[in-house]
């Protein structure tokens, strides 16, 4: 007698729910960004049941917070900032994804998605650009330093990237800024002053380089 098979029990809490994207940035100058999507994927041969919960829910607008999934497809849920203040810049919040069989009640999986609120995204990619010119500076005086042969007692002094990296900087302070109409150097050579204020900020750096060397 053949033995007819049984699909194997899910176990609660196990089950990977598969969620894009897993963090959502809202920026409070950004009205485009106060509605975000969340795209939550059943990759599985039965259908889901899903329920969205959240830390502060008094903040947002979850459409749809409850529903069905078929079997693999897909569904968006739409998500709406509606408190943007200052006072909530930089707080995480978190939303949870609860998926489970139609004819069951308990959750055999769960997905948590971060959300924060920024005061401007020009602001954070200032930020971003900053921090990896940092560290594309500090890669480059520990690349230099960890060649350095052993036996050699005091540096003979700067580096020549070092050197190239100030030239570089003190070019670009000296170039136009954005709406100078009376210059006489092309339009696609002025800077902004942002740029010009990372370019005094590296200088900065190599100077002090420079002095310890």
């Amino acid at each position: 007698m053949h033995q007819q098979k049984r699909q194997p029990e899910l176990v609660e809490g196990n089950l990977p729910v598969f969620v894009f994207p897993t963090e959502l940035i809202f920026y409070a100058d950004d009205q485009s960004t106060h509605k975000q999507v969340l795209t939550l994927y059943n990759p599985y041969e039965f259908a889901l049941k899903f329920k969205v919960l959240c830390t502060t829910p008094n903040k947002y607008v979850v459409v749809d917070a409850a529903g069905a999934v078929k079997p693999q497809c897909c569904v968006d849920i739409v998500i709406r900032h509606r408190d943007v203040r200052a006072c909530h810049y930089g707080v995480i919040d978190k939303f949870r994804l609860q998926v489970s069989e139609q004819s069951q009640r308990k959750a055999l999986g769960r997905k948590e998605v971060v959300a924060t609120l920024l005061p401007s995204a020009k602001e954070q990619q200032k930020e971003e650009e900053e921090k990896r010119i940092k560290e594309h500076l500090t890669e480059s005086l520990f690349f230099e330093q960890s060649f350095q042969p052993e036996n050699r007692p005091v540096s003979s002094g700067p580096s020549l990237l070092t050197v190239f990296l100030g030239v570089v900087c003190i070019a670009a302070l000296m170039l136009p800024t954005l709406g100078d109409v009376e210059s006489l150097v092309p339009l696609y050579l002025h800077l902004s002053v942002n740029q010009k204020l990372v370019a005094a900020y590296i200088l900065g750096l190599i100077t002090m380089a420079i002095l310890r060397t």
